[in-house]
């Protein structure tokens, strides 16, 4: 099943390791990390949840 949404909530720590895991869905803005406009979330599914499996302060969610 597709991902219908991903979002940062807030107290994203800057660590990058969703940047790391899922470049093509997550960037860093000034002083967290953000779900670019463009990101394909349907292809990129699985590294999204690596990524959120992989958050030290588990701000990373998603919808399916």
């Amino acid at each position: 099943m597709a991902l219908k949404k991903v979002w940062i909530e807030e107290g994203c720590t800057a660590c990058e390791i969703c940047v790391d895991i899922s470049p093509n869905v997550f960037e860093m803005g000034d002083d967290t990390a953000v779900v670019k406009d463009n990101a394909d979330l349907s292809v990129n599914k699985d590294s999204i949840k690596e990524a959120a499996a992989s958050c030290p302060v588990e701000v990373i969610q998603y919808e399916e």
